[in-house]
C-alpha cells in the first residue's frame, strides 16, 4: 500500500489566505505522514520554478498539477512528473482566464487549454464543497477517475455505494512554516511504485483505495501522532486524569466539522434558567417545521396584504355614482364618448410564478446527485431535460405574450385619455370589478383559512427513543405571546384588540414600523412545541437532560465526527442500556464516534468496534501520557511506541473499579439472586 496526498498547496493566490511557502516544512510533512508521492495543486496557477525546486528537493514522486475553478465547481488537474510543455501552456491559459476567484473556465476552455483530458488525472471535489453539478460530470464523460471528498464519513459513504464515484481524501494543505499540526487525509492505494500510471489505475478502483494501510477502511488515523481508531464505534477508557478529555479536544482539533459534547455540558444547573433554555432550544430546533407548516399560510398573506379593502369600496361608489349619472344625462352622449375603445377592458397580465416553481422543481431533479439513480428508476434523463425545455419555451411564450398585451394596453390607456378630454359626456370611473370582488373573496377566505388556524390541533408527533416531541396550533391569549412570538420589542396591546377580525388585524399590524410584513404569518396562529415522555406527561427536569443528549447524539447525523465524553456523569444505567447506547451504535454504522465512559453500561455493553486507552504515568516528576489501542477481543493493546498493556486487566480498572471489587460485587449478586 502506498500513500498520497494529490492536493498540496505552495502558492498563495486570490482564492487563499496569506501565506509564506516553507520548503523544510514539505520535507518535514512528508516524513511525518510517510507520503509516498504528493501533487503540487495551485489555484489556478502553476508556478514551474517552484515545481522544479520542490521536486529536485524531496524524494518520493511529485507530480505537477492546479486546482482550476471550472463550472463553479474546483478540479483538479494532475500531470506526470515529466508533465510536457501543452500543460504548462494550459495553466498559463487558466491563469490568465481566471483572474478573479469567482471567475471560472468551461468544459470546452478546459479541453482547448489542455487537449487530450484522457492523458491527465481529473479530480473534482466531489463531496466537498463547491462540489461539482451533475451536468459537469456529465460533460466530463469518462475523464473523470475520482471525486474528492473531505472526511471519513463521506469517503466510507462513497465506497460503500456503487452509484457514487470512487472517492479521494485528500488534506488540501497550505505549507509554511507556523504549521503546528499535520493533517490527516490522505489515501492509501494498493500498488507496487507509485508511478503515475499506477495511481491513475487505482484511483479508479474502490477495491484500491483505503484509509489505512493494514486495516483497509476499517480504521484511520485520527491524530498527526498516528493514532489510528475505528470508522465505527470507538470506546475511550482510563482513568481520571489519565488524557481522556485531552485526547478528545486533540481530535476536535485536528478534525473539521466534528460533534463534540462535553462532560456535563448537558445537565441543569438552575431549574427555572434550566426550562427556559430548553423550551428556547426546541423552538429553535423545530422553527423550520413551524415555518413548513405555515408556509401556506404566508403565500396567502402576502397574496392579501397589499389588498386596499377601502379603496376598494371608494373607486366602486365612484364607479356606480359616474354610471348613475351617465344614465341621467344620456343627451350629453356624443361621438367620443360613443366610441369602443373608451370603454374597452385592459389584456389580463399572467404570472409566470407557478410556471418558474415548476421549473425549478424539474431542474432540481435533473440536477440531484444523491438520488439519481432512484429519480432516474422513475423517469428517464432525457425525458427530464425535454420537459425542462419545453417548460422554458412556454415561459418565454408567456413572457412575449404579456408585453405585447402591455404594449396594447398602454396604447388603449392613450386613447381612452385623449377620447376622454374631447368629449363633453360624463366619464365612467375605472374600476375592475372583478378584481374587487376577488379580492373581497381573498379578505373573507383569509377569515376562514385563519380559524382553522386557530383551532387547537396536534400537527405532528416526533419520536426521539422514548421521548415525543409534540407540535401543536391554537390562538394566542394576551398581547405579551404576540410579543414573545414576534421577537421584537414592541407594543401589541392596539392589535390584539382586532385578534378577532384577521382583515382589520393584519392592517394594525401593518401600522407598526417595528415589524417586518415578512413575518406576520407568524402572528395568527400560535405553533408551540412540548416534549412528553413515554407516559404522555411532559418532562421533568432530569428528564430535559435525558432528552438534550439524545437530540445532541441524534443532530449528529449532520456532522462527520461524534465525540462524547463521560455520558454516565448524570445519566443512569437503565436510560445509557436502554436508550443512549442503541443510538450511538446507529449512528456508528455511518460515521465515527468516539466515547469516553468509566460505565460498565456504557463500554462493556455497546459492543465497540475498537479501544483506546490513556494511561498517566509520572517518571522523576516528569508527567507523561500515553495511548494504547486495538479490538475488544485482543489480550493486548498496543502503543505507537511499541508497549502493551493487557486488556483485561485496563477493563477492570476502567469500568469495574479492580478486578477484586468486581469479584466481591459478582458474589453479592449471586448470594441474592433467586
Amino acid at each position: 500500500m502506498k500513500k498520497i496526498d494529490l492536493h498540496i498547496h505552495t502558492v498563495a493566490t486570490r482564492s487563499d489566505s496569506q501565506f509564506d511557502f516553507c520548503l523544510d516544512k514539505l520535507s518535514e510533512y512528508i516524513d511525518a505522514a510517510n507520503l509516498d508521492a504528493i501533487a503540487i495543486t495551485n489555484h489556478n496557477i502553476f508556478d514551474a520554478t517552484q515545481f522544479g525546486q520542490i521536486r529536485d528537493a524531496v524524494t518520493i514522486p511529485v507530480y505537477a498539477g492546479i486546482e482550476i475553478n471550472l463550472c463553479k465547481c474546483h478540479l483538479l488537474l494532475i500531470a506526470g512528473t515529466d508533465h510536457g510543455d501543452r500543460f504548462v501552456e494550459g495553466a498559463v491559459q487558466v491563469t490568465n482566464a481566471i483572474s478573479d476567484p469567482t471567475d471560472s473556465i468551461s468544459v470546452s476552455q478546459l479541453e482547448e487549454f489542455f487537449g487530450d483530458l484522457s492523458e491527465y488525472l481529473l479530480i473534482p471535489h466531489y463531496a466537498k464543497k463547491p462540489a461539482i453539478e451533475p451536468d459537469t460530470l456529465v460533460e466530463l464523460g469518462g475523464h473523470v477517475v475520482a471525486g474528492e471528498v473531505d472526511s471519513q464519513k463521506k469517503f466510507i459513504r462513497a465506497i460503500r455505494d456503487s452509484a457514487r464515484l470512487c472517492s479521494v481524501l485528500f488534506s488540501d494543505i497550505r505549507i509554511h512554516a507556523d504549521l503546528i499540526r499535520w493533517p490527516t487525509r490522505q489515501t492509501f492505494i494498493d500498488c507496487g511504485d507509485p508511478t503515475f500510471a499506477a495511481i491513475k489505475a487505482c484511483l479508479s478502483d474502490k477495491n484500491k483505495l483505503a484509509l489505512s494501510e493494514n486495516d483497509g477502511n476499517k480504521l484511520f488515523p485520527v491524530l498527526p501522532d498516528g493514532l489510528m481508531i475505528s470508522t465505527g464505534l470507538n470506546v475511550l477508557l482510563g482513568k481520571r486524569s489519565s488524557g481522556k478529555s485531552y485526547t478528545l479536544n486533540e481530535i476536535d482539533q485536528c478534525n473539521d466539522n466534528v460533534k463534540y459534547i462535553k462532560q456535563f455540558a448537558l445537565v441543569q444547573h438552575d431549574e427555572s434558567d434550566d426550562e427556559r433554555d430548553f423550551t428556547r432550544d426546541v423552538e429553535r430546533r423545530r422553527r423550520a417545521n413551524a415555518d413548513e407548516f405555515l408556509s401556506g399560510f404566508k403565500t396567502v398573506l402576502d397574496d392579501v396584504v397589499n389588498i386596499d379593502r377601502e379603496g376598494n369600496h371608494r373607486r366602486v361608489e365612484a364607479y356606480v355614482e359616474t354610471l348613475l349619472s351617465s344614465a341621467r344625462e344620456a343627451d350629453r352622449q356624443d361621438s367620443f364618448s360613443k366610441a369602443g375603445l373608451l370603454n374597452e377592458t385592459a389584456f389580463p397580465i399572467s404570472s409566470d410564478e407557478s410556471l418558474q416553481s415548476l421549473i425549478r422543481s424539474v431542474r432540481q431533479l435533473i440536477e440531484n446527485i444523491d438520488y439519481r439513480p432512484l429519480i432516474e428508476k422513475h423517469l428517464e434523463r432525457t425525458a427530464l431535460l425535454s420537459l425542462a425545455c419545453e417548460l422554458i419555451e412556454e415561459l418565454r411564450t408567456r413572457a412575449f405574450q404579456n408585453r405585447k398585451s402591455q404594449v396594447v394596453n398602454e396604447l388603449v390607456a392613450e386613447v381612452k385619455d385623449a377620447l376622454k378630454i374631447r368629449s363633453a359626456a360624463i366619464q365612467l370611473k375605472d374600476v375592475d370589478l372583478y378584481a374587487v370582488a376577488l379580492d373581497a373573496r381573498k379578505v373573507a377566505r383569509l377569515d376562514e383559512i385563519v380559524i382553522g388556524l386557530k383551532t387547537p390541533a396536534v400537527l405532528s408527533q416526533e419520536s426521539v427513543q422514548w421521548f415525543h416531541v409534540v407540535t401543536e396550533k391554537g390562538l394566542f391569549s394576551g398581547a405579551g405571546e404576540l410579543k414573545d412570538a414576534s421577537g421584537v420589542q414592541t407594543a401589541f396591546r392596539e392589535a390584539f384588540l382586532m385578534y378577532d377580525r384577521p382583515f382589520e388585524y393584519l392592517q394594525k399590524l401593518k401600522q407598526n414600523q417595528q415589524l417586518s410584513s415578512a413575518d406576520f404569518y407568524r402572528l395568527f396562529g400560535k405553533i408551540t412545541f412540548k416534549i412528553v415522555n413515554k407516559h404522555g406527561f411532559e418532562v421533568s427536569g432530569g428528564e430535559r437532560s435525558e432528552f438534550r443528549l439524545l437530540q445532541e447524539i441524534k443532530d449528529a447525523q449532520n456532522y462527520d465526527m461524534l465525540l462524547i465524553d463521560e455520558p454516565e456523569s448524570f445519566f443512569d444505567n437503565v436510560f445509557l442500556n436502554e436508550n443512549v447506547n442503541d443510538l450511538l451504535r446507529a449512528i456508528a454504522r455511518s460515521m465515527p464516534v468516539v466515547v469516553v465512559t468509566h460505565s460498565s453500561t456504557v463500554g462493556a455493553t455497546i459492543g465497540a468496534d475498537y479501544l483506546i486507552h490513556a494511561s498517566r504515568t509520572v517518571e522523576d516528576g516528569t508527567v507523561s501520557y500515553g495511548l494504547y489501542t486495538g479490538h475488544p477481543t485482543d489480550k493486548k493493546l498496543l502503543s505507537t511506541d511499541g508497549s502493551t498493556i493487557a486488556t483485561h486487566e485496563l477493563l477492570m480498572d476502567s469500568l469495574e473499579a479492580g478486578v477484586t471489587a468486581y469479584e466481591e460485587r459478582r458474589k453479592s449478586y449471586e448470594a441474592v439472586e433467586d
